[in-house]
């Protein structure tokens, strides 16, 4: 079985797309100071929790498109996924959670990180705009044979 050329660069192109997305969103999460697996009573919901989860992954998911190309929309949904699974996983095995805090539960853990990840496929859907120039029309070229190709069969 051979992988064509075009194929293994659309990997390659999809691994840098989420690797870079992953580490602006770990740096973002450590610039805002913001922690979203620890629970710090209501003084933890603030303006940089709602940067974090709203406004980054959506900055993060037109990246991925733009890196990706089409189909970034699909990709993106995955960075904001794997940094707060690794956050987590060093809070719980790792650094410990701090004095003062708590461990947010699960279900609202989970319900973070689906917003997160939609928020960032959100971005994903207006990076393929910005690619596409209009969002739900495929080029003439992918739907429609040229002329000359039905020619030479």
């Amino acid at each position: 079985m051979t992988v064509s050329r075009a194929k293994i660069i659309k990997y390659l192109r999809g691994i840098v797309a989420v690797v870079v997305a992953c580490a602006l969103d770990r740096w973002g999460d450590q610039a805002l100071g913001v922690t979203m697996e620890l629970y710090h009573g209501l003084s933890g919901f603030g303006m940089p929790l709602l940067l974090d989860m709203f406004v980054l992954p959506f900055f993060l998911g037109m990246l991925v498109t733009f890196i990706f190309g089409e189909g970034g929309k699909w990709l993106s949904h995955f960075p904001p996924l794997f940094v707060r699974l690794y956050s987590y996983y060093e809070i719980v095995y790792v650094t410990g959670i701090p004095e003062g805090s708590a461990l947010i539960p699960m279900g609202l853990w989970v319900f973070f990180v689906i917003l997160a990840m939609e928020f960032s496929a959100a971005g994903g859907v207006v990076g393929e705009v910005v690619i596409k120039s209009i969002y739900g029309r495929s080029p003439r070229h992918k739907i429609y044979k040229d002329r000359d190709a039905d020619d030479d069969e």
